[in-house]
């Protein structure tokens, strides 16, 4: 992967050089990267914990059906991460990863705290605007981490994936912190999202005292252009997202016009992509842009089934299960909203070591094989789902412990994909593409959350008035046919592992 950056660099601080021929396994960037990813993870996923809920809620919330609140959840899941392909491209040729970052944490700010003012009255609107800055936020963050290691650098793979545990610790602080007060009689949603405006306030003043250690690193891919004219085009790029809040808060209200977008922004994205591809000279490149995209596509797939967790796993919890886990009484969506990342957290590490050894046996599966792997944790993950519903008491309530051990199925699945997956884009991306290429993987992830809300709103019963027993058998049934095409899709990609290596080449 070259390095393509300015001559000049926007702030004083250590070369490229310096910061990439760091001693020991982790650079000290890293560090701050992990602390300022982790405090916007928390507002992520603290607000995604309580989406589904806060919508269902007839009292206190928008007063939604079940089908509705997933659809709309996979609307705005869906947007989220959209924004993540559009801000990935206007950070590589605009604005650079470090002021990208800085514009997406400041609307996120502004949206929760419009949202904390008045849930129901400004909610379209507060998650308008955070939709707009995680777009801009998001993809920048991965990339700038992948910039921290020279091409070929074996720390790298360990370098995410202590950046991968920092965003399981702001999703398992946010899911708890947001659900509890959200769904406590103390407080309420109002609390549940000025939490997260506070989090990512102190996310935003973390980058600001540490992004002179990054040096070059996400600076602007325009430092050389005339000041004037580098101005007028990033001015440009921030009147431009904020003249688009209308459209996306009129889409975000009707999932109608959500439709319409995913069906336009997808092949949009496909032509960008193959146009880069087919304009790239080195058919080296060229190949492994292609085994990238073969990875985005599968991504798809998994996150579809994954982010049951925010939609129809939200409302099963909130319906269908006991208050106990072990010896403990506990509200299941808070055991929903955090027991995978609480799972990454403690076996990230453990499946890291596992990687390890089996690499010095020389026996370590390639990255491909690992999709494949994940896949199979993830029917496994949905069986268990589904075989909850022989646990059910005759009101349709079932075992939390059951659900509960699914998660820890579904976590094993996730870490033989997900942090991987941030690696190999990074590896398998030129210089020049990285930010569209992060912003395509996540992208993915948006029709993955657009998929994942449709397919929630198909186990939905029609019935709101419909007996926990029999929304218990729609939901497990749903759960049963992910676990099979979840089977599918795992042993198809192992298959075909040879052919996807060959256009990785060298990279693992």
């Amino acid at each position: 992967m070259e390095n393509n950056y300015p001559l000049s660099s926007a702030n004083a601080g250590p070369t490229l050089e310096e910061i990439q021929n760091f001693e020991g396994k982790y650079p000290k960037q890293l560090w701050y990267l992990f602390l300022v990813e982790m405090w916007e993870r928390f507002c992520f996923y603290g607000m995604r914990g309580v989406l589904t809920i806060f919508m269902a809620d007839q009292i206190l919330g928008l007063a939604l059906s079940d089908k509705e609140a997933n659809l709309k959840y996979g609307a705005i899941q869906a947007f989220v991460y959209a924004f993540t392909f559009i801000g990935g491209i206007f950070a590589d040729k605009i604005l650079g990863f470090k002021k990208s970052l800085l514009f997406g944490a400041i609307v996120m700010i502004l949206g929760n705290l419009i949202i904390a003012f008045s849930p129901q009255e400004f909610f379209y609107l507060g998650i308008t605007l955070s939709i707009i800055g995680t777009g801009f936020f998001k993809p920048n963050i991965s990339s700038m981490v992948g910039e921290l290691y020279k091409e070929g650098d074996s720390r790298r793979d360990a370098g995410f994936g202590l950046f991968y545990s920092g965003i399981n610790i702001g999703a398992l602080l946010g899911g708890a912190v947001c659900v509890y007060l959200g769904t406590s009689p103390d407080y309420g949603w109002s609390y549940a999202f000025l939490s997260a405006a506070i989090v990512m306030v102190i996310g935003l003043i973390t980058f600001i005292y540490t992004k002179k250690s990054l040096g070059p690193i996400g600076d602007s891919p325009l430092l050389n252009l005339e000041p004037s004219k580098r101005t007028v085009r990033e001015i440009a790029v921030y009147v431009g997202s904020l003249v688009s809040i209308p459209l996306i808060f009129i889409m975000i209200k009707n999932t109608d016009y959500t439709d319409y977008f995913m069906y336009t922004i997808g092949p949009l994205a496909i032509l960008y992509f193959l146009y880069e591809t087919f304009k790239e000279s080195d058919e080296r490149a060229r190949k492994k842009l292609i085994a990238a995209f073969i990875f985005i596509l599968f991504s798809i797939v998994f996150w579809a089934f994954f982010e049951q967790s925010g939609g129809s796993l939200a409302l099963f919890a909130k319906n269908n299960l006991h208050h106990n886990l072990l010896f403990f009484e506990i509200n299941p969506n808070i055991v929903n909203n955090t027991s995978n990342s609480l799972f990454v957290i403690v076996f990230s590490p453990i499946v890291g070591l596992i990687w390890l050894a089996m690499a010095k046996k020389k026996i370590e599966p390639n990255t491909v094989m690992k999709f494949g792997i994940g896949f199979l944790f993830l029917a496994a993950a949905f069986y268990t789902f589904y075989y909850t519903r022989f646990f059910a008491d005759s009101a349709g309530i079932t075992s939390l412990n059951l659900f509960t051990f699914a998660y820890l199925i579904i976590t094993f699945g996730e870490l033989c994909l997900s942090p991987i997956g941030l690696s190999i884009m990074t590896k398998l991306s030129p210089k020049r593409l990285s930010g569209m290429m992060m912003g395509m993987w996540f992208l993915a992830s948006a029709y993955g959350q657009y998929a994942a809300g449709l397919l929630g709103a198909g186990m939905s019963s029609p019935d709101e008035n419909a007996t926990l027993l029999t929304k218990l058998q729609g939901y497990t049934e749903g759960y049963y046919q992910l676990a099979i095409y979840a089977l599918v899709a795992g042993l198809l990609l192992i298959i075909v592992s040879p052919l996807i290596r060959k256009l990785m080449q060298e990279v693992k």
